[in-house]
């Protein structure tokens, strides 16, 4: 099982917000994305990719008011968007909130994660469209939509089909141009650090320096405004 930083997610009240705050704090606008019928959001994507993270890309992301979302759409949106207190702390300007890992076998992930007490989520089949085809993924929500430790225990991610022989082959990086942007690197803390570097060793997660402390993801990035860190603190 490999595992390793798929992408850094950023909420917003509005995606226009979202681009409004992605120009002002890291001095670039972000790509297109698409809609995801499914939970009624949709998003704005950028290359953050660097060799030791080579998959890495950025996500903002918001609610779609306009969308009409399928008789068979979950109660509760994923990356928490629905949970009251995240909204009003978007309410004021978007959030880095929560990361994705990419992982081989997202079943043998949620098994691993089990095996430590912790419930990630079933794996939702996701999809939709691009300028490069048909975007297909694989991705842990729980039905009460909760990112868990504060947003710092990655939801986990696996592209194409189930058993796809080249599950990367449409990955976003592959129609991503170069941003100017790269991800330096994630640090966490959080009251229960061991508890959740136990669960990253699980999911054969490395890298990322956890810590004791208040919960918060710091992520750094090489921005066109110069070294710039987001962090979550806590939401």
């Amino acid at each position: 099982m490999r595992t390793q930083i798929d992408h850094l997610v950023v909420v917003a009240q509005t995606l226009e917000l979202g681009v409004q705050w992605c120009e002002a704090t890291l001095g670039i606008t972000p790509g297109p994305g698409g809609d995801h019928a499914l939970y009624g959001t949709h998003n704005r994507l950028f290359k953050i990719a660097t060799p030791a993270n080579p998959l890495a890309y950025f996500e903002i992301i918001a609610i779609n008011r306009e969308a009409k979302r399928p008789a068979n759409a979950p109660s509760r949106r994923w990356f928490d968007m629905d949970d009251a207190a995240l909204q009003a702390a978007v309410a004021s300007e978007p959030r880095f909130v929560h990361f994705v890992a990419n992982t081989s076998d997202i079943q043998a992930a949620r098994a691993a994660l089990k095996a430590q007490g912790i419930d990630r989520g079933p794996a939702v089949q996701a999809s939709r469209h691009s300028r490069k085809g048909l975007l297909q993924w694989q991705i842990t929500v729980r039905d009460d939509g909760q990112r868990l430790f504060d947003g710092a225990l990655p939801s986990l991610i696996q592209w194409g089909k189930p058993d796809e022989a080249e599950p990367l082959r449409l990955h976003p990086r592959n129609s991503l141009p170069r941003s100017g942007v790269s991800l330096q690197g994630i640090a966490v803390t959080h009251p229960v650090a061991a508890k959740l570097q136990a669960a990253y060793e699980a999911i054969g997660l490395t890298g990322i320096k956890v810590e004791t402390g208040p919960a918060n993801i710091t992520a750094t990035l090489h921005t066109p405004r110069g070294v710039v860190t987001l962090q979550s603190h806590g939401i």
